[in-house]
């Protein structure tokens, strides 16, 4: 029995970083890229990912702009974000945080500390699901005890 991948979108201009992004998670996620902020809402909203890695320095629209978008909509809420930027100031990386980033990552991409952050968000994303759908359960056997 094969295990179904995790999900990750990533919005990301440049060729060279979602070349990067792609060898050191493609192996173990399904990827799914948007160029721009503006695809990358649209593909939030369609697919759902389980995680999103999103460039800040983007055309059209930036990730501060997308995360503002997406974190005020009931359902891209609770898409766990990643920035991945090469701005390396504390004030963005506050500023990003603050604005409901679960994490932020530097470029040059360290490939490592890429896959290790990945890894720990999607660990808890999969302990949120079981969560939910054991509390499924339980509310509905609950019910049928009635």
């Amino acid at each position: 029995m094969s295990e179904i991948k995790n999900s990750i979108l990533i919005v990301e201009d440049s060729e060279v970083s979602i070349s990067v992004l792609t060898d050191i998670l493609g192996d173990s996620y399904n990827l799914h890229v948007a160029r721009n902020g503006l695809e990358g809402i649209d593909m939030a909203r369609s697919i759902i990912p389980d995680l999103m890695l999103l460039d800040i320095i983007l055309p059209q629209m930036d990730g501060y702009e997308v995360i503002k978008v997406l974190k005020n909509e009931p359902k891209t809420s609770g898409i766990p974000i990643i920035f991945v930027t090469a701005l390396k100031s504390v004030d963005d990386e506050r500023k990003g945080l603050q604005l409901g980033a679960d994490d932020y990552i530097n470029k040059p991409y360290d490939p490592l500390v890429v896959k290790l952050r990945v890894d720990i968000q999607m660990r808890i994303v999969n302990h949120l699901r079981t969560i939910r759908i054991l509390s499924e359960e339980i509310e509905s056997w609950m019910r049928e005890e009635k």
